[in-house]
């Protein structure tokens, strides 16, 4: 991501939710210590993803449905899944692996780890709030692609753009060179899923600043589809439209995947 492009945008959206950009950098300095040795390069990431079909999974309540629909058309396996963190969850649950796992450490813990040792790549992000969970989770994991939201550290951090798990794993996929980005899971609604957070047991209400996270999720998305190489669609069920992204159907998925 161009950093001249990156950050007025960033530095809005930090001035609409009353975020410390100085915060930021000490998390992204201190995820750069914690990945030392262990760092995952993009080439690498992108060996997974490049010219291929890309299923992004939010944890949206209609994350499940989608995964449903999925798996009962046999199309669930035709595409590299990502997971925004906790929807790892939901994907393990079904069975399937995420190529990808786009976190900042706040989903099922024991269900990012069990993705790791199962064959996912972990791409870990570091901003201001969690900085205690990096310290914490970090060296639990053996290898990771670790991405910021500010100033990226060479070699070590990258910043790809994209500002929550899954707007963020949508930007990986076409810093990734992904011919094709799938949304699904991502309602982007006034209701988060139960896979959102690890102590939800059903859906439940979006608070104010989670809504207003999510409506810049929706605003990026809008923003990235208007310049990304990648064929960005929306199969998610349900939830907001997304400037610039069409939804279809399965049938329609059908057919380009065969195409």
């Amino acid at each position: 991501m161009n950093m001249r492009v990156w950050l007025p945008r960033y530095r809005r959206i930090a001035g609409l939710l009353g975020l410390n950009m100085e915060a930021d950098w000490e998390a992204t300095l201190r995820l750069a210590r914690l990945v030392e040795g262990k760092a995952v390069k993009p080439l690498e990431a992108a060996e997974r993803v490049s010219g291929r079909t890309v299923f992004v999974f939010g944890a949206g309540p209609s994350l499940e449905a989608d995964l449903e629909r999925l798996s009962k058309s046999s199309l669930l396996g035709r595409g590299v899944p990502i997971a925004a963190d906790g929807a790892t969850s939901a994907l393990l649950a079904f069975k399937t692996v995420p190529s990808l796992v786009v976190s900042d450490l706040d989903g099922r813990i024991t269900d990012l780890l069990r993705a790791e040792k199962l064959g996912a790549l972990m791409v870990v992000h570091g901003h201001g709030d969690n900085i205690e969970r990096l310290n914490a989770l970090l060296p639990r994991f053996r290898r990771v692609l670790a991405t910021t939201q500010v100033k990226p550290v060479r070699g070590l951090v990258y910043n790809f753009g994209g500002f929550t798990d899954g707007d963020r794993a949508v930007f990986l996929a076409e810093a990734l060179k992904a011919r094709r980005v799938v949304l699904a899971g991502m309602d982007l609604g006034e209701t988060v899923g139960r896979f959102s957070k690890p102590w939800l047991k059903k859906e439940a209400k979006a608070s104010q600043t989670k809504k207003v996270k999510l409506e810049i999720a929706r605003e990026l998305l809008g923003w990235l589809a208007g310049w990304a190489k990648a064929e960005i669609l929306n199969l998610t069920l349900k939830g907001e439209d997304i400037p610039g992204v069409r939804r279809i159907s399965l049938k329609e998925l059908r057919s380009l995947l065969k195409a």
